[in-house]
């Protein structure tokens, strides 16, 4: 069965397409810049040579079109007929309080979608734009939803509810939703693949860290808590993200420096965390260059790190133990000295790693604690496209 996973932005879209015998990729792809003359798409096929398209891309049902004709292209194709795609899975930000878990998508479901809007204005809308091209594309084609926020759906109601009247639950459903569920699903099962264990026997922590990071409690399978709110703006130091702060911050800020809620917003979610600390950078590999000689470098790593730590120990608290400590995503995967600095602080734990294995590289799950430490330590390359690709496969042969 062959797969095609799409996730929609506003003004572009990122593809896979999965032959699920094998679970092997057979192309990958993007179209950016859609809506303008100059729209970029460009075409990976498996042990073929790259394509680019340079031209003018208005909407996203005409990206797809162009996306499927590179499929079937002569040269650049690995598709005979586009009539091979037996479904398409498309990641969806926000399912709201709706959506426990990924569904078949129907005219219910693309209301339901339309109905948490405002949850995620910037992402639901665009994912919709893409399940509604692919229905004018191939419109016998199965589409399924599957929601960043589903995985957390199984929190208490003590972790995701907020301290505040709750008659702003009851009417606007503000509570914690949790994002980048995908990825914490998709690494806890590898991690209990690797161990050779159930996964409803481990209580794990996941850390999904990179531009943007959240950090979930698994306990029997299940996130029973996760450090992103409402929004993705809540929880960890992120790239661009201020993660938690004072909330009577904001109006003393917007009083005392004139600015808009839309400015406050732009400032607290792309002026902060990393880059608002450091002056320098969002990105990790450029905070780590300068440790040594920029002060401002340094304390963004170790506010960074602190922050981590703190909710190490909260989730840990939690869950009352920790079996597994999974570190994912591009600085969680790749930050050797992150994993190093932060696991120094977590002695308490019984938490050791091998330096020389902390300091390895590879694309598969490994390994970096010692046999003495008293949490399995490990490394796990998301693949949240895969983990897609799989749930799509599973309600299609559910239906």
């Amino acid at each position: 069965m062959k797969i095609f996973v799409l996730n929609c932005g506003s003004s572009s879209l990122k593809y896979q397409l999965f032959d699920m015998d094998d679970e092997s990729v057979i192309a990958t792809g993007k179209v950016e810049r859609i809506g303008m003359e100059d729209a970029i798409l460009t075409h990976q096929p498996t042990g073929k040579s790259e394509a680019k398209l340079v031209t003018e891309i208005l909407d996203h049902t005409t990206a797809i079109e162009k996306v499927f004709q590179f499929l079937v292209d002569e040269k650049h194709g690995v598709l005979a007929d586009v009539a091979e795609i037996d479904s398409v899975g498309h990641r969806v930000v926000h399912g709201g309080e709706v959506f426990s878990d990924s569904i078949l998508v129907n005219e219910q479901v693309k209301a339901a979608i339309k109905g948490v809007f405002d949850l995620a204005p910037l992402h639901n809308p665009a994912n919709l734009m893409g399940i509604e091209a692919v229905e004018e594309v191939l419109p016998t084609v199965a589409n399924v939803a599957v929601f960043d926020t589903a995985f957390h759906q199984t929190m208490p109601i003590k972790a995701f509810m907020y301290p505040i009247p709750k008659i702003l639950y009851n009417k606007h459903k503000i509570r914690r939703y949790g994002f980048h569920g995908t990825s914490h699903k998709y690494v806890s099962l590898k991690a209990a693949e690797f161990l050779g264990k159930p996964l409803e026997e481990l209580k794990i922590i996941s850390l999904h860290i990179g531009n943007g990071a959240s950090i979930t409690a698994i306990e029997n399978g299940k996130s029973i808590d996760t450090s992103m709110g409402m929004t993705p703006l809540e929880g960890l130091m992120m790239g661009t993200r201020s993660g938690d702060l004072d909330p009577a911050i904001i109006p003393f800020v917007m009083g005392k420096e004139d600015l808009t809620l839309n400015e406050v917003n732009s400032m607290l979610n792309k002026h902060s965390g990393l880059i608002g600390v450091s002056g320098l950078s969002s990105d990790m590999r450029d905070i780590e260059e300068k440790l040594e000689t920029d002060e401002r470098a340094r304390l963004a790593f170790e506010m960074y790190e602190y922050r981590l730590r703190k909710y190490i120990g909260a989730f840990t608290a939690v869950m009352n133990g920790l079996d597994v400590l999974i570190f994912t995503a591009g600085v969680g995967e790749n930050s050797d000295n992150l994993r190093k600095a932060l696991t120094d602080s977590l002695l308490c734990l019984g938490i050791e790693i091998d330096q020389e294995l902390n300091k390895q590289r590879s694309k598969e799950v490994r390994r970096i604690s010692t046999s003495n430490s008293k949490v399995e330590v490990l490394v796990v390359p998301t693949n949240e496209e895969l983990m897609i690709a799989r749930d799509t496969l599973r309600i299609v042969k559910s239906e």
